[in-house]
């Protein structure tokens, strides 16, 4: 068998080490940035969609402190198919989510975020909160941002308590903690730790600043937004098989999500048999 060529050999060292790198830097500290990870292709046809999207159904602020009086956020992206089916299986961040959890993960909600000027500083949270177990508690939620705009200090960028994570409880609701602005350039991405202490900053610019939010959570647990019924199964059926089993159409460790002992695949039109961990 020949050889790969020797710059494909050091492109995958490369890749690997980055990706060790960035693993630690989220163990270490709770978040990562990839700089520069989304090409600017995609960028473009992600913020001409959300545009159009917020046209036509005329997307308003919420009316609370958590949601933002100047923030326009969209929900259920993936309900829209393309192009917001690419963002949760791109290849230069899917696989440093599945590092910090597994690959057996899922997608939990799938978002937009435009924050325009005049919004304050939403209050610090950490987004596995919820979840009523002692912290700090191992890993169960990894989420991202996704820079479709440039993030700084000054127009809104994440807030970020480094090392956090390792806490053991949760911010005070509306309380003031030290924090640092997570600078990136556009196509950039952030990603963290779900125990990480954080929140959107205030905008004090004359211009939006525009994110997606790609979250994920660990394959056993409940999802943010129910990918199953919020996903119209005739736009499901259109995805790559990876993403299907990011949705949840799959059983986790060979047990967890099951049908009558079939693969929920089935429900998308697909024949594969499945092997229980009650058959092995």
């Amino acid at each position: 068998m020949a050889e790969p060529p020797a710059d494909a050999s050091s492109d995958a060292a490369a890749d690997a080490a980055a990706l060790e790198h960035h693993a630690k830097e989220i163990e270490e500290r709770g978040f990562t940035i990839l700089e520069g990870a989304i090409e600017s292709d995609l960028i473009d046809a992600l913020s001409e969609a959300l545009a159009r999207i917020e046209r036509e159904e005329r997307v308003s602020p919420a009316a609370n402190d958590f949601e933002g009086r100047h923030t326009f956020r969209i929900y259920n992206l993936l309900a829209r198919g393309v192009p917001f089916a690419a963002v949760p299986v791109h290849e230069r961040v899917l696989p440093l989510v599945e590092r910090v959890l597994d690959e057996g993960c899922l997608v939990s909600s799938l978002s937009s975020i435009g924050i325009d000027p005049g919004e304050t500083e939403q209050p610090l949270h950490a987004d596995d909160q919820v979840i009523a177990l002692p912290r700090p508690h191992p890993t169960l939620v990894c989420n991202t941002m996704w820079a479709l705009t440039e993030f700084t200090a000054e127009n809104g960028a994440t807030r970020v308590v480094p090392g956090s994570h390792r806490h053991s409880s949760c911010p005070e609701w509306g309380r003031s903690y030290d924090t640092i602005a997570a600078e990136m350039p556009r196509g950039s991405v952030l990603v963290w730790n779900g125990s990480l202490w954080h929140g959107g900053g205030a905008n004090r610019t004359c211009t939006r600043r525009t994110g997606i939010a790609m979250n994920y959570c660990a394959g056993f647990l409940r999802q943010q937004e129910n990918q199953q019924l919020g996903v119209p199964r005739e736009i499901a059926r259109t995805f790559p098989r990876r993403l299907q089993r990011l949705l949840g159409y799959g059983v986790h460790r060979r047990l967890i999500g099951h049908i009558d002992k079939r693969d929920p695949i089935e429900l998308l039109g697909e024949q594969e048999p499945l092997r229980t961990i009650w058959d092995a």
